[in-house]
Order: structure tokens, then sequence, then C-alpha cells
């Protein structure tokens, strides 16, 4: 019998693309030795948009204006599912990255550089498919 899922299983999680003059900005996670988007779980009472705005602040230092929805994915984390959800976001200003455990490095890259850099397929099929629509 399938197993039912309840939404207290879900895990929920959300960040942002930023994109500057057609660049696109990464994060190096050490503990995962991983190239990725800026992303992060909700903490309790926080909607996905505001904790990707939290999560891009304190992984980037980046203020940002949010330009529109990218689009989410999702997959098994120990069997249990996970939804991240990502928004398209233009820097405003930067002040220092919060999270200096999380993150170690960031780096501006070009779409095509970004996309050889990335460690994650469905990120690099969001970021691909935001990037196309950004151009349409």
């Amino acid at each position: 019998m399938a197993r039912v899922l309840k939404v207290k299983d879900l895990i929920i999680a959300a960040g942002g693309i930023l994109l500057q003059n057609e660049r696109v900005l990464l994060v190096h996670r050490p503990r995962y030795n991983d190239w990725s988007l800026p992303k992060g779980k909700l903490d309790n009472g926080e909607s996905p948009l505001e904790a990707a705005i939290r999560e891009v602040r304190e992984e980037t230092g980046y203020e940002v204006e949010t330009v529109g929805f990218a689009g989410s994915f999702g997959y098994l984390v120990k069997d249990q599912p996970k939804t991240v959800l990502f928004w398209v976001m233009t820097p405003t200003r930067q002040f220092e990255i919060q999270d200096q455990k999380e993150v170690s490095e960031l780096v501006w890259l070009s779409i095509e550089e970004a996309r050889a850099r990335m460690t994650y397929k469905l990120e690099i099929e969001l970021l691909e498919k935001t990037a196309s629509n950004s151009r349409s």
C-alpha cells in the first residue's frame, strides 16, 4: 500500500536566481562541496518568497528586487519529498555575507559558465529555462 503524505512531511525550500548584466550569481557551499543557486528551508511562519529573500541575503549579502517567479522542482531527501521554489531577482545593494559557514565563495558567471560549474541538473535546467525566458 502506498504511503499517504501529509503536508508536514513535505520539506519546502526557496531561493533566488540573481541575474545582472546577463550573468548569474552562484554560491559555493563547502559542507556539500557544490556550486548552486542560493536557497534554503523556510522558517516557521515564513512564506516561500520571504524565505527566498532571506536566504539570498544570508548567503550572498545582497538585498534584492524580485522580478518574478522562476519555477520549482522536487526530489527526495532520505525518502522525504522536498520542493524548492525559485524567484528571479536583481541585486540592489550588497552587504556582508551573514552565513559564512554555509557559503565560502560567490561568483558572477555567464549562463554558459554557470551551467558548466553548477552541481545539480535540476538547477541547471531551471536556470536555462529562466535565461531563455528573459531573452524572449
